[in-house]
């Protein structure tokens, strides 16, 4: 018998359709537990329907999906999660502690409230994002990048084997993206499993075990060093990866007024 854990997370003849319109079609992998996973693509690949059909907050139109070797449950149950900060209501009335709170939820059961050892956890979580001075702040008050840490703590709460993060560093500082990367560091080395959607793909090989090449259809998926090659970003990006690595190499060279540049709208990857 083999001494590999099961995979994490497994994908089997995976499609979805938004109006009869495929936006993820057979896709089949498997995602190997304890692993930081990157999923990469250009805009409207897939890549965030990916993680709400492994959570189960799409419909599939045929596949199958298994976390840790057992048929997905509708809902979170048994993933934490870190939605994009964009599809979030900022305005809602509600501090950060509550925000968290929320994380213990689907622990608690039907008639429980969140007591001392939820509000417990919920506080370590904040500690682990360096945000407990702010716990009883307005959620709506906070920076960009302080809200991300939140939802960042709120997934924590979950205490969960697998984690789904989409676009975790998007629009953050360079200190919370350091943050945020130290607490992924920290979850792979208690065992735990997170997949992260991603965008920059200078930074691929720095922070991901593992990754995903998607769009619209599984282009690739391995260890970084096998499958984060320029012939799979090539058949997974085509004639804009040209034009990715000339803005990169523009910047490194100073010449382009990268305060004036902003990149393109994901929200439909």
């Amino acid at each position: 018998m083999s001494g590999a854990p099961p995979p994490a997370i497994e994908v089997h003849d995976l499609t979805v359709s938004y109006h009869a319109k495929p936006v993820l079609w057979d896709i089949d992998v498997e995602i190997p537990a304890g692993q930081l996973v990157g999923v990469v693509g250009p805009n409207g690949a897939g890549k965030s329907t990916l993680l709400r059909a492994i959570l189960g907050l799409v419909r599939p139109a045929s596949g199958w999906v298994r976390i840790d070797g057992e048929p997905r449950r509708r809902g979170r149950h048994g993933c934490g999660y870190v939605p994009q900060r964009e599809s979030v209501d900022w305005d809602f009335p509600v501090d950060v502690l509550d925000v968290v709170l929320m994380g213990t939820y689907g622990n608690l059961g039907w008639f429980r409230r969140p007591g001392r050892r939820e509000r417990e956890r919920a506080m370590h979580a904040l500690e682990q994002v360096g945000m407990q001075d702010l716990a009883r702040r307005q959620i709506a008050e906070l920076s960009g990048g302080q809200q991300q840490r939140v939802f960042l703590a709120r997934a924590l709460a979950q205490d969960a084997p697998v984690y789904l993060m989409d676009e975790p560093f998007s629009g953050v500082d360079a200190a919370t993206e350091a943050a945020i990367f130290e607490v992924l560091r920290t979850l792979r080395a208690a065992g735990r499993t997170v997949v992260v959607v991603h965008h920059d793909l200078q930074t691929v090989e720095e922070y991901f075990d593992h990754v995903l090449l998607l769009n619209l259809r599984l282009v690739a998926a391995g260890p970084i060093r096998d499958t984060f090659t320029r012939e799979n970003l090539l058949a997974t990006y085509g004639g804009r990866l040209t034009l990715l690595d000339e803005a990169a190499e523009a910047v490194r060279r100073g010449s382009v007024d990268t305060t004036a540049w902003r990149p393109p709208p994901d929200g439909a990857s």
